[in-house]
């Protein structure tokens, strides 16, 4: 049980990681775009408006999945609910959050590892 936890936290830390370089990834390359001359005065300020909110939400959103994956090779009970309640929200994010909402329920949901985290 020990290996299937470590992999949870190991891919949720993952997912945070990438959902964490998309978000900076869409503000450097929309605020680098704004750039470009000759756009008139109004598309940079939105490109950079976009690039920042969309950028700084995808950051704020993968802060929570990487703070679990920590707290779940800590084997900390919170990290566990957390985690749960990460893995329901992550049920819409197809193909990749479906699968390891699917996968953290099977694990953290046993009777098993239940005991290992209250231990």
């Amino acid at each position: 049980m020990e290996k299937n936890i470590n992999l949870i936290a190991i891919l949720w830390i993952a997912l945070g990681a990438m959902s964490f370089m998309a978000g900076f990834m869409v503000f450097v390359i929309l605020f680098g775009v704004s750039f470009i001359p000759h756009m008139g005065y109004e598309a940079p300020v939105i490109l950079r408006s976009v690039g920042l909110g969309i950028g700084l939400f995808l950051v704020i959103l993968s802060i929570p999945n990487i703070i679990c994956g920590i707290g779940l090779t800590k084997k900390k009970e919170w990290a566990r609910i957390l985690t749960l309640i990460l893995a329901f929200l992550s049920l819409l994010n197809f193909p990749l959050g479906t699968a390891l909402g699917i996968y953290s329920f099977v694990i953290l949901l046993k009777d098993e590892t239940i005991q290992l985290f209250k231990a």
